[in-house]
C-alpha cells in the first residue's frame, strides 16, 4: 500500500513508500483510509520533538486523525462490522493515518457521526478529544466557570470554544483581527484581538486557561486566574503527570525539573499548572459523536484540501502558519 513514512527526524525526513498491508490483531480493525488530517503534533512527531519518550522505530507511518470504512476485524472484536463508517485518533506508538489502510485497536475506534461526511469526520478526533480531555477530565469545567482559550480560530482553540460553550462556561479567546467574527460565530463571549490587545491587561478571575502558544504566553496566562485556577498548556514544559501518564514514573525527576519555573509561579500566585498531552479513547469519541450530531459541536475545516499524493505539502502548509482551520488529507482526490 502507498503510505508517508518518517524515515529520518527532521523537516525532510517524510517521503512517500509503499510498504506491506497492516496486520489486523485480534482486537483490532482495518480501515481502509478515507480521509485523514492535519496536526501540529504530526510536526512534532516527524521532528523527533518526542523522541525520548515515544519510541517509534524508524521507518514509521505519519498521522494522528483518521476516517474511513472498515475492512476487517480482528477475532475479539465484536463492536465493529466490515462495512462501518468510523473515525479515530489511534494510540500512540500506533499512529498512521497517512496511509491507504491502518489497523487499530477497536478501543480507539468509534463509529463517525452520522451528520459528518467522512472527509469532515477525518478533521475531528484528536482535537475533540484534547477538548474534552482538558475540560471534563482535567479542568472539570462547571456551568457559569471562567473558560480563557487561546487561539480560539485554530483546529484546537475552535473545538475547545464549543465545547466550553456547550458547558456552561462563559468563553474568552484570543484571536486575529481577521478571525474576531469567526470566532464570536462559534460561541465566544469575548474576543480579544491580540493584534491591538494584551490579554493579560484586561482579563482577570478566570478558572482556567488553556494555552497552545507557550513560553511568554503560558506565564502571563497564570495573572488572569483566580486563585486556585488552572493553566493547561498543550505546548509545555511537561509536569511530573506527564511521566505517569507515560507509564515512566523514572522521568519524573526530569519533567519536574523541565517545568519547576512555570510552577514556582503558579504557586507564587496561587494557582494551579498542568501539562496535557492527549489520549486516545473510542468511548469519549462516541460521546462525542452525539454532540457533533445534536448540533453541539461543529468542525472547522480550512477552506483547502489535500489530495493524498500532496499529504507532504498539506503538512507545510500547516507548518507555515496558513490554515485557517483544520487541513483535511482525501483518499479519493476530491479537493477544494
Amino acid at each position: 500500500m502507498k503510505a508517508f513514512v518518517v524515515e529520518k527526524y527532521g523537516k525532510d525526513g517524510l517521503r512517500a513508500a509503499d510498504i506491506p498491508q497492516p496486520t489486523v490483531g485480534d482486537t483490532d480493525v482495518l480501515v481502509r483510509v478515507s480521509a485523514a488530517s492535519v496536526n501540529p503534533l504530526d510536526k512534532m512527531v516527524r521532528d523527533g520533538e518526542f523522541k525520548q519518550l515515544l519510541k517509534y522505530r524508524r521507518p514509521f507511518v505519519l498521522g494522528h486523525d483518521v476516517s474511513g470504512v472498515v475492512t476487517q476485524v480482528g477475532r475479539a472484536v465484536s463492536g465493529f462490522k466490515m462495512g462501518d463508517e468510523v473515525y479515530a485518533r489511534p494510540r500512540d506508538l500506533r499512529i498512521g493515518t497517512f496511509a491507504e489502510y491502518i489497523a487499530i485497536d477497536h478501543e480507539d475506534v468509534a463509529l463517525k457521526p452520522t451528520s459528518l461526511t467522512l472527509h469532515e469526520a477525518a478533521a475531528v478526533p484528536l482535537v475533540a478529544l484534547a477538548a474534552w480531555q482538558t475540560l471534563v477530565d482535567l479542568a472539570k469545567v462547571k456551568p457559569g466557570q471562567k473558560v480563557l482559550v487561546h487561539a480560539g480560530a485554530g483546529g484546537l482553540g475552535s473545538t475547545v470554544v464549543q465545547l466550553a460553550k456547550h458547558l456552561g462556561a462563559y468563553v474568552a479567546t484570543t484571536a486575529h483581527t481577521s478571525d474576531v467574527d469567526r470566532v464570536r460565530d462559534l460561541g465566544a463571549d469575548e474576543v480579544i484581538d491580540f493584534t491591538q490587545i494584551d490579554f493579560s491587561d484586561v482579563l482577570s478571575g478566570y478558572d482556567m486557561v488553556l494555552d497552545s502558544l507557550g513560553g511568554a504566553n503560558l506565564e502571563k496566562s497564570l495573572t488572569v486566574l483566580k486563585p486556585g485556577g488552572l493553566a493547561i498548556s498543550v505546548v509545555g514544559p511537561p509536569d511530573p503527570a506527564f511521566a505517569a501518564q507515560l507509564g515512566q514514573p523514572v522521568l519524573r525527576p526530569v519533567m519536574a525539573l523541565l517545568s519547576r519555573k512555570v510552577r514556582r509561579r503558579a504557586r507564587k500566585l496561587g494557582v494551579r499548572y498542568s501539562f496535557f498531552f492527549m489520549r486516545a479513547s473510542g468511548a469519549q469519541l462516541r460521546e462525542l459523536a452525539a454532540l457533533y450530531d445534536a448540533g453541539s459541536l461543529r468542525p472547522v475545516l480550512d477552506e483547502r484540501t489535500f489530495p493524498f499524493e500532496q499529504t507532504a505539502e498539506a503538512l507545510a502548509h500547516v507548518e507555515q502558519g496558513k490554515a485557517r482551520g483544520k487541513i483535511v488529507i482525501t483518499m479519493d482526490g476530491t479537493t477544494k
